[in-house]
């Protein structure tokens, strides 16, 4: 029987690249469960890749046909994006365990469609001033920085991230980024033990 590992935490904590390098280790064996998204595609992404994307009448659709799991609308300065996770032939928790990237209201949402024991919270922190360069960094790289939505999200991550709906969620085991390599060994550690 698999398990979801949900990394979660604040925006550049750090959640995409302790994701890539989960994937590649060989402790602990993880598939990557893709999201979905009706956001437009960044520099560098690819389809299927980082995230299925489609449009708001993809979302409807999937939504009518009872697939979507979970479901996120951040209305954004550029109208509103959507990200979601579907049940669809990527999930086979009969056969594997995977990890997924997402927030402490997907989370929630996974643990009532799946069960609570079949998921496993991952809860990512780092300093918020050396979060914000990083976005900043990764903005400033883009060929259209999008600062606004940049500066929208660093503050929503508070409401999103406070102790309190932390402690609603159940998630009381935080891993502090950092410095990568430690990090990436108390997780690992932690999912041998739990998976």
């Amino acid at each position: 029987m698999g398990k979801i590992v949900c990394l979660m935490g604040k925006s550049s904590s750090g959640k995409d690249t302790i994701f890539k390098k989960l994937l590649e280790q060989d402790e602990v064996k993880l598939q990557k469960i893709v999201p979905y998204t009706t956001r437009p595609i960044r520099d560098g992404e690819k389809d299927g890749v980082e995230y299925h994307f489609t449009d708001e009448d993809g979302y409807q659709a999937l939504l009518r046909a009872g697939s979507v799991i979970e479901s996120r609308a951040y209305n954004t300065c550029y109208g509103v994006w959507r990200y979601f996770t579907v049940a669809d032939e990527q999930i086979d928790l009969e056969e594997q365990s995977y990890v997924m990237i997402g927030t402490l209201e997907a989370y929630a949402n996974i643990c009532q469609f799946y069960g609570k024991d079949r998921v496993l919270p991952v809860m990512i922190e780092l300093d918020d001033g050396v979060r914000l360069q990083r976005a900043l960094d990764r903005e400033k790289a883009q060929d259209r920085p999008k600062y606004e939505e940049m500066c929208r999200r660093f503050l929503a991550d508070t409401e999103d991230f406070s102790i309190e709906k932390m402690q609603t969620a159940g998630i009381s085991r935080t891993f502090y980024n950092d410095e990568l390599d430690q990090c990436l060994a108390k997780i690992i550690t932690y999912l041998k033990e739990n998976l």
